[in-house]
């Protein structure tokens, strides 16, 4: 069975970091394209982060987190990062960690590409 579990959650004030990890289980984690992706109540999912199993890898970043983020990947550890750094407002939200086997590079940024969600963990960032 195909696990995904979030960790790293939390409150922070603006101006802060915070790294949330994807754990992943009962799956070839290299062949997954993994990613998180981020909702606030009453607003359409929207693409944080995400990188492709292909090699080389592709990492994508959603527009309002460029420059901000970073994702990684740990292959031999099951595992995907996200630093998130310059924290602001507007990035509270539920964070999900999802993966896929079968996303292509052109299509990293969309929710409907990800077959596999993890529980969600939340970020505050206060003001």
């Amino acid at each position: 069975e195909v696990q995904l579990q979030a960790f790293g959650g939390g409150s922070v004030q603006a101006g802060g970091s915070l790294r949330l990890s994807c754990s992943g289980s009962g799956f070839d984690f290299d062949d997954y394209a993994i990613g998180w992706f981020r909702q606030v109540p009453g607003k359409d999912r929207e693409g944080v982060a995400c990188i492709s199993s292909e090699n080389p890898t592709i990492v994508w970043y959603g527009d309002s987190v460029k420059e901000r983020f970073a994702a990684s990947r740990d292959n031999a550890e099951n595992t995907m990062y996200l630093q998130m750094s310059s924290l602001k407002p507007e990035d509270t939200a539920v964070y999900y960690c999802v993966g896929s086997r079968t996303v292509i590079q052109s299509s990293l940024r969309s929710s409907r590409a990800y077959e596999y969600w993890g529980q969600g963990t939340l970020v505050t960032v206060s003001s």
